[in-house]
């Protein structure tokens, strides 16, 4: 492997790490995602457990 394949490789995972990152840290806060329009009152998927 030569040096710019490298540095693209990780930078690509760099990239994909932070993603990873950044969802776990959301959903351990709380700032899901859902499917609901809004109305989480009603929505059984956003209802903490």
């Amino acid at each position: 492997m030569n040096l710019p394949t490298l540095i693209g490789t990780l930078l690509v995972l760099a990239v994909f790490g932070t993603i990873v990152g950044r969802g776990i840290y959301n959903h351990k806060h709380g700032k899901r995602g859902c499917s609901c329009g809004g109305d989480c009152g009603s929505c059984s998927a956003c209802r903490k457990k």
